[in-house]
């Protein structure tokens, strides 16, 4: 099968998330100059460096009660800063919960009974329990092709490990079984990893 996506795929569903897969799940966390707070997850999200640590997120679609974006895209574009928490297999109830259609000043914490804790370099709450945690100052805003499409790029100022998640000193994924993103309404977690040495080591 080949499709233009400009023609359409002919498919019940669009396959294209399903083909770009698996993706961490960012659980951005931000908060508004007014102080109140938001935390939404999106898959369109992956580290882009490491020296030093940055990261992107990026925004589809917008709110009604927003002005062509969504409230983390919002908050962010005012305040400069947000908090990349990620996902385990434990929350997957309650990081779900929080991707719901809620108004700009509604606390999805409160409505995903999530526990929080305060960032160390920046003025945001993050997920108590969560794995890690990424703070991030942002860098820069890219507008993409498309109706209310951008990307949040940001440079990692702090990182939060939860202890029980080291292993003889590395983070250990099987611990916390993080999250991916597949297509449609499909999740995978990480239960098996295997290791490949590269040419030149």
């Amino acid at each position: 099968m080949f499709y233009r996506p400009e023609d359409g795929h002919g498919l019940p569903r669009n396959p294209f998330k399903a083909v770009v897969a698996p993706r961490p799940v960012g659980w951005i966390s931000s908060r508004d100059v007014d102080g109140t707070e938001n935390i939404a997850p999106y898959s369109f999200f992956n580290a882009v460096a490491d020296e030093p640590p940055q990261v992107m997120f990026a925004s589809t679609g917008a709110k009604t009660d927003q002005k062509g974006s969504k409230d983390s895209v919002s908050n962010i574009r005012r305040t400069g800063i947000f908090c990349v928490n990620i996902v385990e297999h434990a929350m997957r109830t309650q990081m779900n919960a929080t991707s719901g259609d809620y108004g700009k000043d509604v606390d999805e914490f409160a409505c995903a009974g999530l526990a929080r804790a305060p960032c160390e370099t920046i003025p945001c709450s993050r997920v108590a329990g969560a794995p890690a945690a990424l703070e991030c100052r942002l860098t820069k805003i890219v507008r993409l092709r498309g109706e209310a499409n951008c990307m949040m790029l940001g440079e990692v100022t702090g990182i939060h490990l939860r202890d029980d998640c080291l292993s003889d000193g590395r983070f250990d994924v099987l611990k916390c079984q993080p999250l991916a993103r597949l297509g449609y309404r499909d999740y995978a977690r990480i239960t098996e990893l295997f290791e490949m040495t590269r040419p030149s080591d």
